[in-house]
């Protein structure tokens, strides 16, 4: 009798597991970045099963998505991405209980890798904050499985087209950040083309207007996807910047860098970027510098991520925004010089960053380690001044100078916690704790500053916020940076992390205007609107000017895509 009874549970239980089976839910994640590595935030991720089912979800500051609880089938993946055209992924099939990544990588049209055959965009909407054409370069895996699943490949391509596409800008408002910042009215533009079947040439710039020669920037690159996913790049970027300052017998800083990159990937576990800019620089004199950069990302598991990062200048931080089609400052451009003596001095700096990555749900935190030296650091001021004596570099257009600080020697800390509050509100805070450069003395003159000038030890919070406004597309960035004391450089200046932001209150806003097809937009860039964190010294004329962290900038314009 327990024989039987034993049997009877025996083929109940049986009966029962592929029932289970088949109703436990999967995942399905991943990464959607740009040509170059860049991660991009605020893509919409839709995810179309049966019964006209759909889910909806978007990346955040790294460019990670993930929906969760889904039933196993099979599902359409459509991605959509301010910038970049729509893709779609088709069949994509997803095993009981299975954890499926779907990595994407946006790229212009010379490499369109498409699965199917070609498509016509549906709808408008889908063109709208489009920049430049793109494809989609996904590698699909299911991590449960010992022999990786390819649910997708690049066999099939689309011819690509060999059409320009690019984006003018104009912006009046300088961005205020000392020497090279630029007047207050500046064109930014940017061209592609693809050439070559599998690469892509790209030429961008931006010109200032002032009185004498107006400074500008002009940068040539050139990108070829290799068989191995790799995007190694080559670029030229020729700088000039018009002292006007007749002391100084109106002399212009010209420079012209040579940069290379390339990225390497190895089975899904380990992501090597390195580079590295070879500069020579014509001011008052000559000379040149090199300028090598890497990471190392050790992908511990689908949401654990180890890195090791070396850097020898500051980051260009427009990406970190969200904004990949941001008109580039002139601000933003190395070589940062200052003058001492009437000899300029090359900024020169050494980052070193080993950071722990872990996602949970909608939750992502951070925890780094860092070391800084940076040698003869470009320091800010506000305040009309000239470079009599020799000491000062100014820039008339915006009202700001540069000056030579103390060479800068610390290490610290940096914890971010960044949650996702719904589709269209992505929140971080930041924290550090890390050496900045100080006065000692108060009220002391600015030609007897420097011997003022020490390293302390500082705290600093910030909070930011970011999203979308559905109904208008209103594209936004607001955040506040608090420091426990004054300071006249940022705590942890290398932060390329999600929490970066610059000190104090900044608002980005980037709205389309419904003109031109939605091919016109209106921008708006506020940095520390309040003015805050300005420390106080004497000009040689005995007025007070500031050196500051930041200075108050105000820029608008529009930019226009084709």
């Amino acid at each position: 009798m327990r024989l039987r009874k034993l049997g009877t549970w025996a083929i109940v239980l049986g009966l029962s597991l592929p029932v289970w089976a088949g109703e436990q839910p999967g995942a399905i994640s991943g990464y959607v970045r740009n040509v170059s590595g860049a991660p991009q935030m605020g893509a919409v991720v839709q995810i179309l099963g049966a019964a006209n089912r759909t889910f909806t979800v978007f990346t955040d500051g790294a460019g990670y998505y993930a929906a969760t609880g889904l039933l196993p089938g099979l599902y359409t993946l459509k991605v959509t991405a301010p910038s970049f055209l729509p893709a779609l992924r088709e069949r994509v099939g997803l095993r009981p209980g299975a954890s499926l990544n779907v990595n994407v990588t946006l790229s212009t049209l010379l490499g369109v890798m498409q699965l199917g055959p070609v498509r016509n965009v549906p709808d408008d909407d889908d063109w709208k904050w489009t920049l430049r054409s793109v494809a989609n370069r996904p590698i699909l895996r299911v991590f449960d499985d010992p022999t990786p699943l390819v649910l997708a490949s690049t066999e099939e391509r689309e011819k690509p087209s060999h059409e320009f596409t690019g984006s003018l800008s104009f912006l009046a408002g300088s961005a205020a950040a000392g020497y090279g910042s630029g007047s207050d009215m500046s064109t930014a533009f940017k061209l592609e083309r693809s050439i070559f079947s599998e690469g892509h040439l790209a030429f961008s710039g931006n010109v200032a207007y002032g009185e004498g020669l107006p400074a500008a920037v002009l940068r040539s690159s050139y990108s070829h996807r290799m068989a191995d996913g790799s995007s190694p790049t080559m670029a030229l970027t020729v700088r000039r910047f018009a002292a006007s300052d007749p002391n100084l017998h109106n002399a212009a800083l010209q420079a012209l860098a040579l940069s290379a990159a390339d990225d390497i990937a190895v089975d899904d576990i380990l992501e090597l970027k390195f580079g590295s800019e070879l500069q020579t620089i014509q001011f008052l004199g000559h000379v040149s510098a090199f300028r090598p950069y890497g990471s190392a990302d050790i992908h511990l598991s689908p949401d654990t991520v180890l890195e090791y990062a070396y850097a020898t200048s500051r980051p260009d931080l427009r990406s970190e925004k969200g904004f990949d089609s941001a008109p580039a400052d002139l601000s933003e451009s190395n070589p940062r010089v200052s003058l001492l003596g009437f000899a300029p001095k090359i900024e020169s700096a050494h980052h070193q960053e080993v950071s722990l990555s872990h996602r949970t749900g909608k939750n992502k935190v951070q925890v780094a380690l860092f070391a800084d030296r940076v040698g003869e650091p470009a320091l800010t001021g506000t305040g009309q001044t000239t470079s009599a004596g020799g000491f000062l570099l100014p820039d008339i257009s915006s009202g700001t100078f540069s000056y030579t600080g103390k060479n800068l020697d610390t290490g610290g800390l940096r914890v971010v916690l960044q949650r996702k509050f719904s589709d269209d509100l992505t929140g971080t805070i930041d924290y550090a704790y890390g050496g900045v450069l100080n006065l000692t003395t108060p009220d002391v003159a600015l030609q007897y500053a420097l011997p003022s000038i020490a390293t302390q030890r500082r705290h600093t919070l910030a909070a930011k916020f970011g999203g979308t406004v559905s109904r208008t597309h209103t594209r936004w960035i607001a955040s506040y940076r608090w420091v426990n004391g004054p300071a006249i450089t940022p705590v942890d200046m290398f932060n390329a992390s999600p929490g970066q932001s610059d000190p104090f209150l900044n608002i980005f806003i980037r709205q389309p205007l419904p003109l031109m097809g939605g091919h016109m937009e209106a921008l708006i860039d506020l940095r520390n609107l309040l003015a805050q964190g300005y420390v106080p010294v004497l000009g040689q004329d005995g007025q007070t000017v500031y050196l500051v962290q930041a200075a108050r900038s105000v820029r608008g314009g529009v930019s226009f895509t084709f």
